[in-house]
């Protein structure tokens, strides 16, 4: 049983002793579990097993993914934060010095982000509507990377606007494209070649990359602003 750097750096692999390989993110506040996650310790450090079921970013990182933007000391706008399962990771990722702004519309679901951000202070839970990147002008600075999980029918147009407001030249959106959120009536592989083109008016798209088996129909999409 081993842990090794993987070649994103502030993500891991961990070797069981099996063999298997899982990914993992070092603890940032030892001690806390955030989903029921396993943790081990290795050399003095705490990590934590990122759960690719419960996760469409850690799915992509298992599936190959070869433009992973996030970082140490990253600030990443979170849009579609939920309880912080992947938002969790992230702030693992980039540290004290970086941050994650998780925006949320649903304010029972923000609630329970609560407990977890009192001692992982560098995840910001704001409540607000991911449409409407205006109403949370305040709170959020210009960010790195901006990472969208919203399962909307405008999932493009929201990462578009939030990206004109928020994301610095040269940075990158991630966005995680669920097919049957967008049209129920078309094929997967149309929806999203129509999400493509959109994001092409604005963004330089990198990278795609499909979440099956762990998400069925969905994709994640890698972009860059000009």
């Amino acid at each position: 049983m081993r842990i090794k750097p993987h070649r994103f750096p502030g993500v891991y692999i961990f070797v069981d002793e099996d063999g298997s390989e899982r990914i993992a993110t070092k603890n940032l506040v030892p001690g806390q579990k955030v989903y029921g996650e396993r943790t081990i310790r290795s050399e003095g450090e705490e990590y934590r097993i990122w759960n690719p079921n419960r996760s469409k970013l850690g799915a992509a990182i298992l599936k190959g993914l070869k433009n992973f933007p996030i970082k140490p000391g990253s600030r990443v706008l979170y849009l579609g934060v939920a309880s912080g399962t992947t938002a969790s990771h992230v702030s693992d990722i980039v540290g004290w010095k970086g941050g994650v702004f998780g925006v949320e519309f649903s304010p029972r679901v923000l609630r329970e982000l609560v407990p977890l951000v009192e001692e992982r202070r560098n995840l910001v839970p704001i409540l607000g509507d991911a449409t409407k990147p205006e109403e949370y002008r305040a709170l959020v600075p210009e960010v790195d990377v901006i990472f969208e999980d919203v399962a909307q029918p405008t999932q493009a147009k929201i990462l578009i606007d939030n990206a004109k407001a928020y994301l610095k030249p040269g940075g990158y959106g991630m966005l995680s494209v669920k097919s049957r959120s967008i049209d129920v009536t078309k094929e997967p592989e149309q929806v999203f070649r129509e999400v493509e083109k959109e994001l092409s008016t604005y963004f330089e798209v990198v990278e795609e990359i499909s979440l099956e088996p762990y998400e069925k129909d969905h994709v994640l999409f890698v972009v860059r602003k000009p």
